[in-house]
């Protein structure tokens, strides 16, 4: 356990409504609709946790759409839901929960 979960309660949220930390780093992925995980981009996160990622996109997503994440640095492909997705520039910042499984994210 990580010394930012000792001081709380399970299910305790943290100041930003979060049940946990995220980590300011970029971790090379390839994204893709579950409906085509072939017609894929490969691009970064830029914050991550073991539950969710926030991933750069050059496409608009839905919110509720399953996302197939592919960190490139060896860990296994992840199913995600699409929480929110939001344009920044010409770029799309996408929210993505991985409610299933913990990821453990190593940046390259």
């Amino acid at each position: 356990m990580d010394a930012s979960a000792r001081g709380r309660r399970p299910n305790q949220r943290l100041f930003d409504g979060r049940l946990e930390k995220r980590l300011a780093t970029s971790v090379p992925v390839y994204l893709a609709s579950l409906a085509d995980p072939r017609d894929r981009e490969r691009t970064v996160t830029e914050n991550v946790s073991p539950h969710g990622a926030r991933v750069i996109s050059k496409r608009s997503w839905r919110s509720g759409e399953k996302v197939f994440i592919t960190p490139l640095t060896g860990e296994f492909p992840q199913v995600g839901n699409v929480i929110y997705c939001m344009p920044v520039g010409e770029r799309f910042c996408v929210g993505v929960e991985f409610p299933t499984r913990a990821v453990k994210w190593d940046s390259a």
